[in-house]
């Protein structure tokens, strides 16, 4: 990267979507600077006028042009800085990766969200709809290191980054991924031993500990 060159995100430590964009430099090798937002206090008036639209991290800024939407993003960052590619050459398997992290951006986080929001009857329901997810995902990934088979890869680096979560899912489901989905638990395991992915993903309980602050919040006890 030369000097001339700015890379600043706009961030939440807790959020899944902040960190896809983190590992997707880092597997790049891009230095960056991360500036902390406060979500439920004031929001800066940088990410105000940076994504007028949703005012939501992250924001990425590049030689101070804004980018919002993770995928978005990290599809960015992968055509800005080719080396090493993360989406295959052949437009077909291409295709189908971008199928998956449609998938993956429209069911998983609000599918797991659906548990740490819910009690009794629709608890049981939403627990059940997020395992045939994983379980779904589970199929995709076969018997391959990653979802892009030996290669990490795009659809690794926006799913990894929503399992930070599943322990807080678990905590307040009464369940183990594990036990219904072990080939997702080991890719998770195998993503984790990555640097590029472990200096992005905050300790889990860290997390668990936010969940439960937001169902304070929502008032779910």
């Amino acid at each position: 990267m030369s000097s001339k060159e700015e890379v600043l995100i706009l961030d939440f430590w807790g959020s899944p979507f902040c960190m896809r964009v983190k590992i997707a430099l880092n597997e790049k090798g891009v230095g960056y600077e991360s500036r902390e937002e406060n979500l439920f206090g004031g929001k800066s008036e940088l990410l105000l006028s940076s994504n007028p639209i949703y005012q939501k991290v992250p924001v990425l800024l590049h030689n101070g042009k804004p980018l919002s939407e993770s995928s978005i993003i990290v599809d960015y960052i992968n055509e800005t800085w080719p080396s090493p590619p993360l989406l295959p050459s052949c437009p077909y398997e291409k295709a189908q990766a971008k199928f998956w992290v449609d998938f993956i951006d429209k069911k998983v986080f609000e599918a797991g969200g659906n548990i740490w929001r819910s009690n009794g009857e629709a608890l049981e329901q939403a627990k059940q709809e997020f395992i045939e997810i994983l379980k779904q995902l589970e199929e995709v990934l076969g018997d391959s290191d990653f979802f892009g088979g030996k290669a990490f890869g795009f659809v690794d680096i926006i799913a990894i980054p929503l399992t930070s979560w599943f322990l807080a899912y678990e905590k307040f489901g009464g369940f183990k991924v594990e036990d219904h989905c072990p080939k997702f638990s080991a890719w998770i395991k195998r993503c984790l031993q990555r640097d590029t992915v472990a200096k992005a993903i905050p300790d889990s309980e860290k997390v668990y500990e936010l969940v439960a602050q937001l169902r304070k919040m929502n008032g779910i006890e």
